[in-house]
This record gives structure tokens, C-alpha cells and sequence, in this order.
């Protein structure tokens, strides 16, 4: 603690924000890409503390928001098996799919257990070899070289009762099919610390130099996030856009090269969809096809479906950062935290769930003619 504590000073965050508002010269609009990066601010109160022309938009950084209802009903066809066991992350089991969600299905009588990493669900496998035992593989970056460690002590294991769901994405693909929409006016982005650690800085040099974008990673403290908008700001100034590293204790220009070097062993790239988003080319992982023997899909013989969206969410368009929250005419009333309609309102990293818990707006304000909301003050500091 005392190390976090050191930023989140005010004699560090103090000077940042008196620097930011010095700087700012133009009003800008920077997208966080990170989940965690949007609960950080919110928790922090940093939207209120920076000048009104900085608008800060949240994009597509919370893995379990952006799994499509579709996958979300194949985890179910699964456990809806009677030998299947579905080994799962605590904030994906209340994410409802067309019908219900992996609690309902508990609640049904499935056997649902929450783990806290895949290697828990792996020891789960050893413990019950008579049962099947399933992981739903959601994430990006930052979870899959785990993933990936696991199918391969799995592999030497010689276990067969072990499965996943292949379900994680990659960032780049994503931001490189948001900066390409026209409609969505950003001017930097705050790039994901995690994810950063696992990919490298410089991954973002593409984004930058093609869009004249303004990049810069930083971690999740208050004095990290600040210092990442200032960098911005300034490399907006300066109509210098490139990529700049504000987290250098945890992220280098090339990565974590061994955990690069275990997900492209285990999986190779694929066509995804993303929830909002569509299907984005490249930007999934799929089993390379010596470790397609643990691909559940496969082995339990589950057809991919369509599946309808939870009617009135707008949970897609917030994630693309068109809509804020209380634009969506189900938030605060249909949809709050203990009944959730759509995913954004679930995970701890859902922009939802961020606005619903430190912002002082409950309700929707999609027809109400109010002063936008990052321009307020009222979240608590």
C-alpha cells in the first residue's frame, strides 16, 4: 500500500492537474481504453477534478462486455450438460445471454464453480476425472499467455477431461475498427497498462502514425492516469501525436516476450465479434490445431447461434463510446447492478457499473437537455 499510496499524493496529483488545465488550450476528447482505467477515474474522482474541456470517453476495455450474447449462450449449451462442469471467472456468471445467465444455470442446477484463474479449473479437472470440466477462455492480452500455460500443463498432464471455450481477443484489431469509424471524434488514447505489459508500447506506433493519433500508456493510480492525459494533451498541442510510455515500472516498448511466445504457441489468430462492434478480422484466438483436443466447442459438438441482444440495451454503442451511460434508456431503472440487462452493467470493469457506483446520476438522461455529463462535477471526490 504504501507504494500506491506515493500516487495518489496530492503533492504528485496536485501539480499534474494544475499542469493539465495550464496545457489545455482546445477542448479534446480521449477515449480510455482500459475497464480498469474507467473504474480508476470513477473511484478517484478524477473527471472532477479536470477542466470542463477535457471529455473523456470509455471504449471497448472490459472482456466481459464485450463477449456477444451468442458465446455467452454457448458457455450455457455447455453447462447445460449433465457431466459438464463449468469452471468460470466470478464477474462473468451473472452476464445474462438471450435467455438467462451461468447463475441462473446454478441456480437451475448446473454445476457452475467460480475459479480464479484457469489453473484452479485445471485442478479442478484433476480432482473430478469424472466429470468434464470447462473454462470459458474470455479476455485479452493479459489473460491469455495463462490460458495458454495452462492448455499446455494440461497437454503434459495427458488429461482429458479438460476443455476451454476459446473466447479471448486482441486490442489492436479493435482499436485500429474504432479509429477507422468516421463518427467516433477522438483526438488520443489512453492506452491499457495490463495489456501494454503483455504487447509493448510500440504496438500502438501503427495506430498513431495512421490515424495522427495521440497514444499514451499508463498504469491505474491517480498520479498514472494523469500523467497519461497530460502527455496527451501536450502531444495534441504540439500536433505531434506518437506513442509515449507513462508506465514504464510495468511496461516496455516490446513486452513480455515469453508471454507473447506462449499464446502464439498455443493459439493463432481469428476472426472474433465483439459485442457493439461486429465481427473484427484478426482479432481473436482460436486453439492452433495440435491443442484443438481441448477445444470445447468441438469435443462437446456446441453450435455457434445467433443470438438477439437484450432489448433497449445500448450496452454496444457504449462500448464504441457513441453513448454514455445515462443515454440508455434502461440504465438506473430496467438495469441496475443487482438486475443487470446487459453485460456493462455487470463486470466490475463495466462502464455501467462504473457510472451507477460513484456517479450521482441513477437515471437516464438520454431526453433530458443537460450539460454533458464529463463536463460535471457531481461524482464524488
Amino acid at each position: 500500500m504504501k507504494c500506491a499510496d506515493e500516487f495518489r499524493s496530492r503533492a504528485i496529483t496536485a501539480p499534474l492537474i494544475e499542469e493539465i488545465a495550464r496545457s489545455l488550450v482546445r477542448p479534446v476528447r480521449i477515449m480510455e481504453v482500459c475497464g480498469t482505467h474507467t473504474m480508476s477515474i470513477f473511484r478517484h474522482g478524477i473527471r472532477s477534478l479536470l477542466p470542463e474541456g477535457i471529455t473523456l470517453l470509455s471504449g471497448p476495455g472490459c472482456p466481459v462486455c464485450v463477449t456477444p450474447a451468442r458465446h455467452i449462450d454457448a458457455f450455457l449449451s455447455a453447462a447445460d450438460r449433465p457431466q459438464v462442469t463449468i469452471a468460470t471467472f466470478g464477474d462473468l456468471i451473472r452476464v445474462p445471454g438471450a435467455e438467462r445467465s451461468l447463475a441462473g444455470a446454478r441456480a437451475g442446477g448446473a454445476r457452475v464453480e467460480i475459479v480464479y484463474s484457469p489453473m484452479d479449473a485445471l485442478t479442478l479437472a484433476q480432482q473430478e476425472p469424472e466429470r468434464t470440466v470447462l473454462f470459458p477462455a474470455i479476455g485479452f492480452e493479459t489473460t491469455a499467455p495463462t490460458i495458454a500455460a495452462t492448455i499446455l500443463a494440461a497437454e503434459r498432464l495427458g488429461l482429458t477431461n479438460f476443455l476451454i471455450i476459446a473466447a479471448g481477443k486482441t486490442m489492436p484489431q479493435a482499436l485500429e475498427a474504432l479509429m477507422a469509424d468516421s463518427e467516433l471524434q477522438v483526438d488520443g488514447l489512453l492506452c491499457p497498462g495490463h495489456v501494454s505489459a503483455i504487447i509493448g508500447s510500440e504496438t500502438y506506433r501503427p495506430l498513431a502514425d495512421r490515424y495522427h493519433l495521440a497514444c499514451a500508456v499508463a498504469g491505474f493510480e491517480p498520479a498514472d492516469i494523469l500523467a497519461g492525459l497530460l502527455s496527451l494533451i501536450r502531444q495534441i498541442n504540439h500536433g505531434q501525436p506518437g506513442v509515449e510510455n507513462c508506465y514504464t515500472r510495468a511496461v516496455t516498448r516490446e513486452g513480455n516476450v515469453r508471454a507473447q511466445q506462449l499464446i502464439n504457441e498455443v493459439f493463432e489468430p481469428a476472426d472474433s465479434d465483439w459485442r457493439g462492434l461486429g465481427t473484427i478480422p484478426g482479432s481473436g484466438l482460436m486453439l492452433r490445431e495440435k491443442y484443438r483436443r481441448f477445444d470445447g466447442m468441438e469435443q462437446l459438438d456446441i453450435p455457434i447461434q445467433a443470438s438477439r441482444e437484450p432489448k433497449g440495451c445500448r450496452c454496444g454503442e457504449i462500448l464504441k463510446g457513441k453513448l454514455l451511460p445515462p443515454d440508455c434508456p434502461l440504465y438506473g431503472t430496467a438495469c441496475t447492478p443487482l438486475q443487470p440487462v446487459g453485460p456493462c452493467m455487470v463486470s466490475n470493469e463495466g462502464t455501467c457499473a462504473a457510472y451507477f457506483r460513484y456517479s450521482g446520476r441513477k437515471t437516464s438522461t438520454a431526453h433530458q437537455n443537460t450539460k454533458p455529463f464529463f463536463a460535471s462535477s457531481t461524482e464524488p471526490s
